[in-house]
């Protein structure tokens, strides 16, 4: 079908199912039965969603990430100068923006953060959607470490090696945050990307604005179990030392697909660094 414009009706229950979390799938699917072509149907649907969450920043003066970081196009390399070290693409998927990253960090990088953030662990938090208090949640049962950007000479070294790796401003990312999850601990799936309909995010957002990546680091390989899930995409990212996973979102919105979670860790340890990207300079 080569129509480009979904009709109202259509297109009004395909927004309610897109504000209500369906999945990309199950968007699309009533344009397929209509005898859409799929990439015209995932094309229009895009381009819906997109104009509505405009038209509501606009009216909320929310302004959407302009950019996003963009590493690596399909097909394009194998291997990133990232800096002082050449980083390998293993893995790239175009939806969700996911991105797998071979021998990121070197074992004896991996080592001296794992010993740097072992004295500082606590119970990990997440922001109450009222408050903007950090709360313990049940949902996210890892210890946490957190770095604050340029803190040591070897945050430092990451900090620009990530930055060129991702093509992204040094002052747009967040400081590391180092995680230890025993055996059982997990995370379960959740967005990383701040909701603005929740008041608890105000404070965030006006740190930096909006998140727009997420790059996972392995400090270690678990002897089983802790791999980075995707849910929507059906797609898991092995834990393995000195390997990332990194995933962007243009619009704080399901429809992203980046829904992830931390499966949980069944033997061993699992040690991660995490570092998130804003819009614009956070402090």
């Amino acid at each position: 079908m080569r129509d480009t414009e979904i009709p109202a009706l259509l297109a009004a229950q395909i927004l309610q199912d897109a504000f209500a979390g369906r999945a990309p799938e199950e968007l699309i699917q009533p344009l397929i039965t209509a005898g859409w072509d799929s990439d015209a149907a995932v094309g229009a649907v895009e381009q819906l969603v997109r104009t509505r969450l405009e038209q509501h920043a606009r009216e909320n003066a929310l302004p959407l990430p302009k950019r996003v970081p963009g590493p690596a196009g399909l097909n394009a390399t194998s291997l990133i100068e990232a800096g002082d070290r050449r980083v390998q693409v293993i893995a790239n998927l175009l939806y969700p923006r996911v991105i797998l990253f071979g021998g990121l960090l070197s074992e004896a990088e991996c080592q001296a953060l794992i010993l740097a953030a072992t004295p500082r662990l606590k119970r990990s938090t997440v922001v109450h959607s009222v408050t903007g208090a950090d709360q313990t949640h049940d949902a996210r049962t890892s210890e946490g470490a957190s770095f604050t950007r340029g803190e040591t000479p070897l945050c430092r070294t990451l900090d620009a090696r990530i930055s060129a790796l991702l093509d992204w401003p040094i002052e747009f990312g967040e400081g590391l945050q180092v995680l230890r999850y025993a055996v059982g601990a997990e995370y379960k799936p959740h967005y990383d990307y701040f909701d603005p309909a929740d008041a608890g995010n105000t404070a965030q957002l006006a740190r930096g604005g909006q998140r727009v990546a997420t790059l996972v680091m392995y400090l270690n390989t678990p002897e089983s179990g802790g791999a980075t899930t995707f849910p929507d995409a059906r797609f898991e990212a092995g834990a393995i030392q000195g390997n990332a996973v990194f995933f962007s979102y243009d619009r704080p919105h399901p429809m992203t697909g980046t829904l992830h979670g931390g499966a949980p860790v069944h033997a061993g340890e699992k040690w991660i660094a995490t570092k998130w990207l804003r819009e614009s300079e956070h402090h």
